[in-house]
């Protein structure tokens, strides 16, 4: 057996800011000297930024990214850590591939390099693009054909990027290599109890390929995604040596024991899946004996724990990535915007968070005092600034009424809100919750104006679980809670004329989000919904109400995404379409 002690660094780099993030490579680089690691990797297009989506397309950018990889090499050997094998997530291009069918020279590709000794050692192609969800990457990239293994200290370590571990290839040419150590960059993003089926995922692909596998993950937000971190380090039983906390920044060290390199490779003409195997020789003895660390093992967060914390760091990292210091939303005291002041004060502190009270003609007293019982609890800024007048001056020129008066108030708070991002350079949210996007219960160039909307992808259910647990949380820790519990238990309503309910307009929150998760997460159409259970009479309203929506969908603000089909990346459907799904007569 051979020791070799590996640190996995879970950052945060930036789409397109190619030298901030080889700063950030090469200052993590330094870390993971200083806690004695002998190889470092980092995350898919950790020097680029993940996803670049059609940036791949930009010749500059491409060229620029394999630039900062070949000075970052320079840059290391310069600052000492030469010897220090680092593996690496990069925008590369298909050099040498003049003669594969479907594989253009000079094509973009996702690559992964090690790096040792003031050079760039190797370069790998990721070979399986994903093609779903949302991941577009055979749009963008043309694939590999290698599985690359690279010797360090008397130890063959395999590589592999991401989708590549779904396949089979990588497990069965490491196990035929007899390589010790698989290892495997990821931008792998959050969906709500993910963690769980990674986990086996790395554990099922350890054991097949009989070998210790190391799964470095990205962390933060990037426009929809969020990525959760959630590194891993198992051994060739599939049994946990080591895993990062989520959603945080954070060096994982791990020393293992694994089996010496051995001096026989698969024949030339082998293939596995497809993959040749190809070996690079870094350093072939194996180090002396030294005292292992114990593995860190950071404990998960349970399930409400992991959605709070990925909507956290969207919005927290939309408004740092692109430049705004400061938020602003409407506050009506009700449960969507209670939700998303706490959100945003623990995303970026209640000293950036601006919350507008609009209240009119129908605005209950209790939503005024339930926003002003949350600004007091928090320390988030808090104004007023009635429209009642406002809603007579436009009337008196304008005759509505019924729907149009209603929506004509939503859009008058909207104008004031747009109008103070102005003026003080606020980024405005979108309170509205997935329920609400799903049936079309908005009002455009109203409450769905913004450039950010945090609880986009959040069922009305989950707001109310979720304002629940921040709560709990709070209490955990013996801070005041939050959000006022009256607006978790009062009902909800726009409050856009008297006495108006959701109730009024929509099913039971309870009966409606199961039902959309039916058709939006899993495409059930209306006969399988009935067969689901559901009354044939509700689908019919409800899957009327989610089709004629589309439209108000694609011009809805961004939001991070937390389950496995969001509206955005993940769903995409014709605005102008004639299919309708009717539901079965009894």
């Amino acid at each position: 057996m051979a020791q070799l002690r590996i640190a996995l660094a879970q950052v945060n780099p930036v789409v397109g800011d190619v030298s901030g993030n080889a700063a950030l490579v090469r200052a993590w680089c330094r870390k993971a000297a200083d806690a004695g690691a002998h190889l470092v990797a980092f995350p898919e297009m950790a020097l680029a930024g993940y996803p670049v989506e059609d940036l791949a397309f930009r010749s500059s950018f491409v060229d620029a990214s394999r630039a900062a990889l070949d000075q970052l090499a320079s840059d290391l050997a310069d600052d000492g850590l030469g010897d220090l094998v680092v593996a690496v997530g990069y925008l590369g291009k298909a050099t040498d591939s003049a003669d594969r069918l479907g594989v253009p020279k000079g094509s973009p590709q996702n690559c992964a390099a090690v790096i040792h000794d003031g050079r760039v050692a190797v370069r790998y192609a990721k070979h399986h693009l994903p093609n779903y969800g949302v991941f577009d990457e055979a749009r963008y990239f043309v694939p590999g054909d290698t599985i690359e293994v690279v010797r360090v200290h008397g130890v063959d370590v395999a590589l592999c990027i991401c989708e590549d571990l779904w396949q089979d290839g990588p497990s069965a040419a490491a196990d035929a290599a007899g390589a010790g150590l698989l290892l495997v960059l990821n931008g792998s993003p959050f969906e709500a109890a993910k963690d769980d089926s990674r986990l086996d995922l790395v554990a099922r692909r350890a054991r097949e390929g009989d070998c210790a596998l190391a799964y470095v993950n990205l962390v933060g937000g990037q426009d929809e995604l969020v990525f959760d971190g959630d590194s891993i380090v198992v051994d060739a039983g599939g049994e946990v040596l080591a895993r990062a906390p989520q959603f945080d920044e954070h060096l994982l060290v791990a020393d293992l024991d694994l089996p010496a390199a051995t001096t026989d490779l698969p024949d030339e003409d082998q293939r596995f899946h497809g993959l040749q195997v190809r070996r690079t020789v870094l350093h072939d003895d194996p180090l002396p004996a030294y005292d292992a660390l114990p593995g860190e093992i950071a404990e998960p967060l349970d399930d409400l724990g992991e959605i709070y914390q990925a909507v956290v760091v969207g919005l927290r990292d939309y408004v740092r990535k692109n430049g705004f210091r400061s938020v602003l939303f409407g506050m009506s005291g009700g449960m969507d915007s209670t939700l998303v002041a706490a959100i945003a004060c623990d995303a970026i502190g209640a000293e950036n968070v601006y919350g507008v009270s609009n209240p009119s003609a129908w605005s209950s007293e209790h939503s005024r005092t339930d926003a002003a019982d949350q600004a007091e609890r928090t320390g988030l800024h808090l104004d007023t600034v009635p429209i009642a007048g406002m809603v007579d001056a436009f009337t008196s020129e304008v005759e509505l009424d019924g729907l149009a008066l209603e929506n004509l108030q939503a859009r008058i708070r909207a104008v004031i809100w747009m109008g103070l991002s102005n003026q003080h350079g606020h980024l405005v949210l979108a309170c509205g919750n997935k329920s609400e996007l799903a049936v079309g219960y908005s009002t455009i160039y109203g409450d769905a104006v913004g450039g950010f909307a945090p609880i986009k992808d959040v069922f009305k259910t989950q707001v109310y679980e979720l304002a629940r647990w921040r709560n709990a949380e709070a209490e955990r820790r013996g801070e005041t809670p939050p959000i006022p519990e009256n607006t978790i238990t009062k009902e909800p309503s726009a409050e856009l004329s008297p006495g108006q309910k959701d109730s009024d307009s929509l099913p039971p929150y309870a009966v409606l989000d199961p039902l959309l998760d039916a058709y939006i997460g899993h495409d059930h159409g209306s006969a399988a919904l009935v067969d689901d259970g559901f009354d044939p009479d509700v689908v019919e309203q409800v899957l009327r109400l989610v089709d004629r929506a589309e439209y108000k969908r694609r011009q809805f603000p961004p939001g991070p995404k937390i389950s496995a089909r969001n509206f955005g990346r993940d769903r995409r459907l014709p605005v102008t379409s004639r299919w309708r799904e009717v539901a079965p007569e009894d």
